[in-house]
């Protein structure tokens, strides 16, 4: 790249990675409270719960006598990962790796974006989400999942066995990365990247077991969880408060959750939403029939988005994954996912606003709470819409075949389509 043209993406790549530089040093005076958003204290989780498990962790069991300990058993990891910096205090390393898995993941779309047929989209839109959600990105976990399954999907394209082997490594620590598989092209490369996530994860899990006692405690805890106040089905006891509903919101099983009646009902229609989306999921996997060099990423942001509003919790952390997968999305020039992605974007954006500044209205069902979480929930009910419907088109209805950009061999073979019979 020479010229007016090779100057112009430098100066670009400069301001990038300036403003990436920038915004993640406010975010980590936020985690330390040298600058102090309003609101509930996010950090309190890193602090108190997780460091409480770590040490439970380090004695060889898992924190199975504790009703907040919902994960699957390699969660073990990242919550034990500050043991990687002895020198420093727990919450401080805690906040130090949560900064260098943002770094990683940025670093990934970038070099990525840097290629012929991806895009910088990618990395403008990590970089704008995680600042618009605040330090929240920084204390859980779920930022170290999210870098496994960034990684997963880049490296896809060209090696399904690594495909395979880090969806199963990130499902083993929080389950979701589990369905970046279902947009593996059909054919040989689903074959290998189903069997290696598959053997995987198996050898994961045991490991687990062996390693130590009460590796599957948290599916009880898990069963057990009802309505949480920020989720979609939460909303419809929002308003029922202001008609005389009889329940109550307090914390439950590590979380505020409405209690009283209808609850389970709603918590029950939750999980019938839950199987029909991934009913229509099979239906598309089965109906496809062109798979591009983004399909894989575009059906992963599909499924993590159904996955997300048809749950009966949907935390403020949940959005680092959907921006995760958005800004996958984003770094192929051959996706179709822009207006689906800058809507996550713009609910990621109102979801610091219904936690932690406006949550105690959130909390109280009042007229700015329900406002807000409306909004925000709205907004991803619209992305997940318009993304069904574009994967759907892209895959299924449009018949004009667009080629895929697919690692080759030899430099003289043009790309192909990525196909498959059902």
């Amino acid at each position: 790249m020479t010229g007016a043209a090779g100057n112009g993406f430098r100066t670009d790549l400069r301001l990038l990675l300036g403003l990436w530089a920038l915004t993640r040093s406010i975010l980590l005076l936020c985690a330390f409270k040298v600058v102090v958003v309003p609101g509930p204290d996010v950090t309190f989780e890193v602090g108190q719960i997780y460091q409480s498990w770590y040490e439970v962790l380090r004695t060889g069991e898992y924190p199975s006598s504790d009703v907040t300990w919902q994960y699957p058993p390699g969660a073990a990891f990242p919550v034990l990962s500050p043991a990687l910096l002895p020198f420093l205090d727990y919450a401080t390393g805690f906040f130090l790796l949560a900064f260098l898995c943002d770094a990683l993941v940025f670093g990934l779309l970038v070099h990525t974006g840097r290629r012929k047929g991806r895009s910088m989209r990618g990395a403008w839109l990590w970089l704008a989400a995680l600042a618009l959600l605040g330090p929240t990105a920084y204390a859980r976990f779920d930022i170290m999942v999210t870098a496994v399954a960034v990684a997963a999907l880049l490296a896809g394209l060209r090696s399904p066995r690594l495909l395979g082997a880090l969806a199963a490594m990130g499902a083993v620590m929080k389950v979701w990365p589990a369905l970046l598989l279902v947009g593996a092209a059909k054919g040989r490369r689903t074959w290998l990247s189903w069997s290696t996530a598959a053997g995987a994860a198996v050898g994961l899990l045991l490991l687990c077991a062996i390693w130590m006692p009460g590796s599957l405690a948290f599916l009880s805890y898990q069963s057990e969880r009802g309505t949480e106040i920020e989720s979609l089905g939460a909303m419809v006891f929002h308003v029922a408060r202001h008609f005389g509903w009889e329940g109550t919101a307090r914390m439950n099983y590590g979380s505020m959750e409405f209690l009283g009646p209808y609850v389970s009902w709603v918590s029950t229609g939750a999980l019938v939403l839950t199987v029909l989306a991934f009913g229509w999921l099979l239906l598309w996997r089965f109906r496809a029939r062109r798979f591009t060099s983004s399909t894989t990423a575009d059906a992963a942001f599909v499924a993590v988005l159904l996955f997300t509003v048809t749950s009966r919790v949907i935390s403020p952390q949940y959005m680092v994954w959907l921006v995760g997968m958005a800004a996958v999305c984003l770094a192929y020039r051959s996706s179709r996912m822009r207006r689906p992605a800058h809507l996550v974007l713009w609910a990621t954006a109102v979801t610091q606003f219904e936690f932690p500044v406006w949550f105690s209205h959130v909390n109280e069902s009042d007229l700015l709470g329900i406002s807000v979480l409306f909004l925000r929930n709205g907004l991803l009910v619209a992305a997940t819409l318009s993304a069904c419907r574009i994967l759907w088109r892209h895959t299924v209805t449009e018949v004009a075949p667009e080629p895929a950009e697919l690692p080759t061999s030899r430099p003289q073979e043009r790309p192909k389509v990525l196909a498959g019979s059902a």
